[in-house]
């Protein structure tokens, strides 16, 4: 097993101080020219769950307008499941290639050496936000603060209610991480997301920004007031859709109160706004005639709707058909706001400037793969579409032309063995490009002056099985497996285990505690309603494991859920 030291955080640092001294180049006049980016990216939302796209249930009168005004890539990809798209969103890079493939057991950690949207902007003077779910890492260097942002108001984990999420949260009123720190909320999620990213663009609205605004609905749990379920419940839909469509005319509501706010300000001109959605959908019962959903190879998995709209500039209302991707877009913006390009990043997306602007434009067919790898170690042709305009080649065996079966319900690859080799050849040649780090580990820092006790959750276990959810270490799930850490500076440390974070006074049930971190390990027994076991120990720097063991009073034996590992000084 290979461990990468720092010599990556310094090459991300270099690359971002590069992108820093070419926008200094540029004079301030040129700033007040380049346009304001929101990105709207919404949860668990498929392309069939909008009624400008068909839905014969769903309202979504706001978003259809956009639609309306949008330019509207109407063959556009991203991943099938949340960090992936998120990883490939922020980087314009697979998210194979950049460490994301999983939603969980440390496999949703954004690699430190990689360069996001948010650092390429604030590098060329745009004040940078992120409202919503991140989901690429909870832990220093990989929160949203250490990647650009200079303002994030996040839920943890991958979404309200998973563990590294604040305890007890729901979406009313939920706990919030602002800056790194827990702040409470008032209102329902969706709606303190999109106020507060109103309230920053009333803030900065004389200087050029970037809002990065993913919500974390409609992801379930699908909690949502009753008056928005309501109706369609009086539909004859049951629970989940119903709530499942409540929580998306939230958002229609919400996107409308985003979208007036920019006329008010007279900014609509000045602002690219893109509407768009992580995967297919989770909970709708309408696809498009498409099929699979959230997590599916197949089209109705990862083919979502992309809107982009900038008013006076870019002619509205109008289809874009080519092949396009999540990994398209840090490379469009990059082009349109005249961003300087990140040095020695190498994009997988490409930008579409020529398509939106361009009447007649060069684009020669792409091929495109998308897979879903829900493991701690990825293997070849696993849940996989390697597509094209016309064909998507399904597992390397199922070929499917999509322009005569959009439902893809006819395999023809024994009509046309050669394409099928083609398109298993590109498929090849992308995992042997991808995986030339498939073998290492994402650490997270323990020990750093950033972030000082470090706190780390079941989520980011590697393991066959993983309690990422508050649910499951509630019934206390009997499970284990090992965080991968970095000790950034030597010296003695302050090992802590725990059921529950450090915030809630809850005993950690069980007999009997062990700790293994690198060379160290060391067992004690656990006091009666101790919230804690507390182990101490010189640790050098450098990358390791750690693992705990509890032995519950029925003799069975699982990991603690949270560690909280501080630094105490040389």
């Amino acid at each position: 097993m290979r461990f990468r030291g720092s010599r990556h955080r310094c090459f991300r640092s270099l690359v971002v101080a590069i992108v820093a001294a070419s926008a200094a180049l540029f004079a301030y006049d040129a700033f007040a020219r380049r346009p304001n980016v929101i990105l709207v990216n919404t949860d668990d939302q498929g392309y069939g769950d909008l009624s400008c796209h068909g839905n014969p249930y769903l309202k979504t009168p706001a978003i259809d307008r956009l639609y309306e005004e949008s330019i509207r890539l109407t063959d556009f990809h991203v991943d099938p499941t949340c960090s992936p798209t998120r990883s490939a969103l922020m980087t314009g890079r697979y998210s194979s290639r950049v460490g994301v493939w999983h939603t969980i057991m440390g496999r949703s950690i954004l690699r430190e050496d990689e360069v996001t949207m948010g650092d390429v902007f604030s590098a060329a003077g745009y004040r940078t936000a992120i409202f919503g779910k991140w989901h690429l890492g909870d832990n220093f260097p990989y929160r949203p603060t250490d990647r650009g942002f200079e303002e994030a108001l996040i839920n943890g984990g991958g979404g309200i209610t998973q563990g590294p999420d604040y305890w007890g949260n729901t979406y009313f009123s939920p706990t919030l991480l602002h800056n790194n720190e827990w702040e409470p909320s008032e209102g329902y999620c969706t709606d303190v997301f999109f106020s507060a990213a109103i309230r920053f663009i009333e803030e900065h609205q004389d200087e050029p920004f970037f809002i990065y605004l993913p919500p974390n609905a409609a992801h379930g749990p699908y909690q949502v007031d009753e008056k928005y379920k309501k109706p369609f419940l009086e539909m004859g839909l049951k629970d989940p859709t119903a709530s499942f469509f409540g929580m998306i005319v939230n958002i229609d509501e919400n996107m409308a109160k985003l979208t007036a706010k920019l006329d008010e300000l007279g900014l609509a001109e000045d602002t690219i706004l893109v509407f768009m959605t992580d995967n297919g959908t989770a909970a709708g019962n309408y696809n498009a005639g498409m099929r699979g959903r959230k997590g599916s190879q197949y089209d109705g998995g990862h083919r979502v709707p992309c809107f982009l709209r900038w008013k006076g500039h870019w002619e509205g209302g109008r289809d874009i058909d080519r092949l396009t991707a999540h990994l398209d877009l840090l490379p469009t913006f990059i082009d349109v706001c005249d961003l300087p390009k990140p040095a020695g990043v190498k994009f997988d997306g490409k930008s579409l400037r020529p398509l939106i602007e361009e009447e007649n434009p060069e684009w020669p067919d792409r091929t495109i793969i998308v897979s879903v790898n829900r493991m701690d170690h990825p293997e070849p042709w696993v849940r996989t579409s390697t597509m094209t305009e016309k064909y998507r080649l399904i597992d390397g065996k199922e070929l499917y032309d999509i322009d005569a079966d959009p439902g893809q319900q006819h395999d023809i690859a024994a009509e046309h063995p050669d394409i099928v080799a083609k398109l298993r050849k590109d498929y090849e040649a992308w995992y042997a490009d991808v995986s030339r780090r498939y073998d290492e580990y994402v650490p997270i820092y323990v020990g750093s002056p950033a972030q000082n006790p470090t706190v780390l959750c079941s989520h980011d276990w590697h393991g066959p099985n993983v309690p990422w959810a508050q649910s499951q270490m509630v019934r206390r799930m009997v499970a284990n497996g090992f965080w991968v850490i970095k000790v950034d500076r030597p010296g003695k440390y302050r090992i802590t285990l725990r059921d529950r974070p450090p915030y809630v006074d809850e005993p950690l049930l069980g007999t009997k505690a062990r700790l293994q971190v690198g060379d160290f390990e060391a067992e004690q027994p656990i006091p009666e309603n101790a919230a804690g076991v507390t182990f101490e120990t010189e640790l050098p720097a450098g990358e390791t494991r750690l693992q705990t063991w509890i032995t519950q009073a029925d003799g069975k034996t699982r990991g603690c859920y949270f560690v909280v590992v501080e630094y105490l000084g040389e």
